[in-house]
């Protein structure tokens, strides 16, 4: 079979095009032929070897793979050849193994696809997932009236201004271009602000009725996340997903005491927090395949690649004005 392989750790010239033996599945297992690969942010952490969770090298990226049943061990009872699953690997021991033309998991990590969501699609899935876990199950307890997205225009963010919407909850959000502001208002948040700009919290208070927001999520860091916490209402919780910016550019427990009356958190979050929670994590990816079987959301727009272009769908996945999906097709 034709797989991606990853030996060492750089930049996109680091994937390597090989031919590897086809997978045999084991007791348990199920094999999947690929007809979809998501590529995410995951995978370049992986392949620059800055993932805190890395496979061991060398090793096969892709964390997200849409397909159909090829072959099953003995003892599979959950799938049956020629169904449609989707593969992600934070249901296997290691991250990755997704870019290949097929590949092999435990017939219990698949997730059965209804017929109303395609292969194309099914690879954002994950994304709307973690968006569930970030959205409802980072705040205080109670589901929030009102949150601000930062990067919304990336993968998880787009996904949370959708599903925000869904669930009617205020979407306040940012994007660093017109182009970015353009896409996340498509996906219907209510305002979309200019980071760069100055007053950022003011304008959240203005949009929310002088309150703020009851989550703030954001994968910057910097100045950025500081802007956050100044954004949040009573009770509110800032979330730290990532920090591609650095860390937050300010004293943190500073300005949580300066805002006492408040009450405000913060919180960093993983969805590696679910690693050991079967159950949980199972059935943030149920909800994320009903919403998009009853089309309360929908999957970003794709840029389609074939497997062979791996080096460039990275390349393009490092460039700051990437939006939408990237899909390998082997």
């Amino acid at each position: 079979m034709k797989a991606v392989l990853l030996r060492r750790t750089g930049g996109p010239e680091v994937l390597d095009l090989t031919d590897l033996p086809l997978p045999e599945p084991g007791p348990g297992e199920a094999r999947v032929r690929a007809v979809a690969i998501g590529v995410g942010r995951p995978d370049a952490l992986i392949r620059t070897g800055r993932y805190k969770w890395m496979p061991p090298l060398p090793a096969v990226p892709g964390n997200e793979m849409a397909g159909v049943v090829d072959a099953i061990g003995p003892g599979v009872s959950e799938v049956t050849p020629g169904q449609h699953v989707l593969l992600s690997s934070r249901e296997l021991p290691n991250r990755g193994g997704c870019y290949a033309t097929f590949a092999c998991a435990p017939a219990s990590a698949l997730y059965a696809l209804p017929a109303a969501i395609d292969f194309d699609d099914a690879v954002s899935l994950p994304n709307f997932q973690l968006a569930h876990a970030l959205l409802f199950h980072c705040g205080n307890g109670r589901p929030p009236r009102s949150v601000l997205v930062t990067a919304a225009a990336g993968g998880v963010a787009s996904a949370m201004v959708q599903l925000a919407r869904a669930h009617g909850i205020q979407v306040i959000a940012t994007a660093s271009s017109e182009a970015k502001r353009a896409f996340v208002r498509d996906n219907g948040a209510d305002a979309v602000l200019d980071p760069a700009e100055a007053g950022l919290p003011e304008w959240v208070r203005q949009l929310t009725g002088g309150r703020g927001v009851d989550l703030a999520i954001d994968p910057i860091g910097g100045a950025l996340f500081m802007q956050c916490l100044g954004s949040l209402a009573p009770l509110g919780t800032a979330v730290s997903y990532n920090i591609v910016g650095g860390p937050p550019a300010g004293d943190v427990f500073g300005a949580l005491r300066a805002q006492l009356g408040r009450s405000l958190a913060v919180r960093v979050f993983s969805m590696h927090t679910f690693d050991d929670d079967i159950p949980l994590r199972r059935r943030l990816m149920a909800d994320a395949i009903e919403a998009f079987a009853s089309r309360r959301v929908r999957a970003p727009a794709a840029t389609v690649m074939p497997l062979s272009a791996a080096r460039e769908a990275h390349a393009r996945l490092d460039a700051p004005d990437n939006l939408g999906k990237i899909i390998l097709h082997p």
